[in-house]
């Protein structure tokens, strides 16, 4: 598979460092508020990147973190009147609730910040040592210009990124560049013991130190948003590599922006959206296919119109699976003598599928390949009336593909017809062989009444529910 690295700016070949699993770190949410569509574009992403190693036979150990120590989580707590914690807790519990209706699998460990204090006050006090970091009164701050790579992840040089530093109110660094690895204690904060007294952590450092206690001093890939490659991710590798004196990612992969009307979506614009109200109008499913319909790394513009293409598309998913299944229960032989070529043609489809996902992650291709597929179902399989064996390999090639898209998750088995529903169809069948055509018409109308409409097929009479 080749992956477009953001450290090298190209393409390449996606190797593992370590031959019995890959190991993976996303970065996860800050659990102020509900989820966005912005934050929802990694968490897809990434999650059909780990599903389809995970098909191709790797095992991977996936680590997402949640940050629940953070300005933004105080400043709702204080306005809330309620401890930091129970912000937190309250929207990692709603976190849960829209990445599972996302279909986002579960990290295999999701860190807190709160839960890794002592992994973060060893690094910061080994950076201390070694001379990358410095206290300041009762801050520590990592000394940019110690690290003479600053800068290779968004490949900018120390010097133009210095244009636009400067030095916030009550900060003490030595130069505008420097980050906060630890700060110290203010008034009604909560706060932990350190060896510079009371404080907590900073943003960047809780990453290095998850990453390293659950991953390794290296890891194989490090994915997230393109709005956090500076500082967030520049950060992260200056203070690992310098802890820990290795590469600290092999690979970097990072999704790109999500537009409204075509301005990036932004919080200080107002005009971003979350997940749990974009699904109260929508649906979840919908949002999950317009975040991978295009290629990770492009931009994509989000709009109701999109939504209502994208549930469109899914439809035309549902009805192929569901009509895999009606031609399967209603097959006429259990092989045929045209099997071969028909296995053959549908086998192709895997091999687009595939072609797609190992360039780059390209689920825009990807999800072409199942359209074809799903044409090839219609036309050879439903239409022409395929054997059994051609009905079940088209259908679990339809499973295979959709699941490593995480897309046909809300399929239910399909009532089975009301009785007298049945009877009605049932007639009906009788007098089209009667050629009875005014009877077989006046059913027809009476079933519509019933809110069915009847389809011939080549496997019988279908029964389909009006909505």
């Amino acid at each position: 598979m080749k992956i477009f690295n953001t450290l090298t700016r190209k393409k390449e070949d996606f190797v593992p460092l370590f031959p019995d699993e890959i190991r993976m770190y996303v970065c996860g949410p800050t659990v102020y508020n509900y989820i966005h569509i912005g934050n929802a574009r990694p968490f897809c992403v990434f999650d059909v990147l780990r599903r389809y190693l995970e098909y191709c036979g790797q095992r991977v150990r996936f680590v997402q973190n949640f940050t629940d120590i953070d300005d933004k989580i105080m400043k709702r707590a204080g306005e809330e009147g309620v401890p930091f914690q129970a912000v937190s807790e309250k929207y990692i519990a709603e976190y849960w609730t829209d990445v599972q209706g996302l279909n986002v699998r579960p990290a295999t460990v999701h860190p807190k910040a709160t839960e890794t204090i002592d992994e973060i006050l060893a690094i910061v006090q080994r950076l201390v040592a070694s001379g990358y970091a410095y206290e300041a009164s009762g801050d520590v701050y990592f000394s940019t210009k110690t690290f003479a790579e600053y800068g290779k992840l968004s490949h900018q040089p120390l010097d133009d990124l210095e244009l636009g530093a400067r030095i916030m109110v009550g900060e003490v660094k030595r130069d505008p560049m420097d980050f906060a690895l630890w700060k110290a204690a203010k008034p009604g904060e909560p706060t932990w013991d350190s060896p510079w007294g009371k404080g907590r952590p900073g943003w960047h450092i809780e990453c290095s130190a998850m990453a390293r206690k659950f991953l390794g001093e290296q890891i194989d890939l490090h994915c997230g948003g393109q709005d956090l490659i500076f500082p967030h991710h520049e950060n992260e590798i200056a203070q690992s590599e310098c802890c820990n004196g290795v590469q600290f990612s092999k690979y970097w992969m990072h999704n790109g922006y999500i537009n409204v009307d075509n301005v990036k979506m932004s919080k200080s614009l107002g005009n971003f959206f979350t997940v749990r109200e974009v699904a109260e109008r929508f649906g979840y499913e919908p949002i999950r296919y317009l975040l991978i319909a295009s290629h990770y790394r492009s931009p994509i513009n989000y709009s109701a119109a999109g939504l209502e293409q994208a549930k469109a598309s899914l439809q035309r998913l549902y009805t192929c699976r569901n009509n895999l299944d009606f031609a399967l229960q209603n097959a006429l032989a259990e092989e045929l003598t045209d099997d071969d070529k028909l296995f053959a043609l549908l086998d192709c489809r895997r091999d687009q599928f595939l072609k797609g996902m190992e360039d780059d992650l390209n689920t825009a291709d990807a999800l072409a390949a199942v359209f074809d597929l799903v044409r090839d179902c219609n036309v050879h399989v439903v239409e022409a009336g395929a054997s059994r064996a051609v009905c079940r390999h088209a259908a679990a090639l339809f499973d295979e593909l959709t699941g490593i898209l995480g897309l046909v998750y809300q399929r239910t088995q399909e009532a089975p017809a009301d009785p007298a529903i049945a009877a009605l169809v049932a007639e009906r069948g009788q007098a089209r062989k009667e050629k009875n055509w005014a009877r077989a018409d006046e059913i027809r109308a009476e079933l519509k009444a019933l809110g069915v409409t009847v389809e011939d097929t080549p496997q019988g009479a279908k029964i389909i529910r009006n909505t």
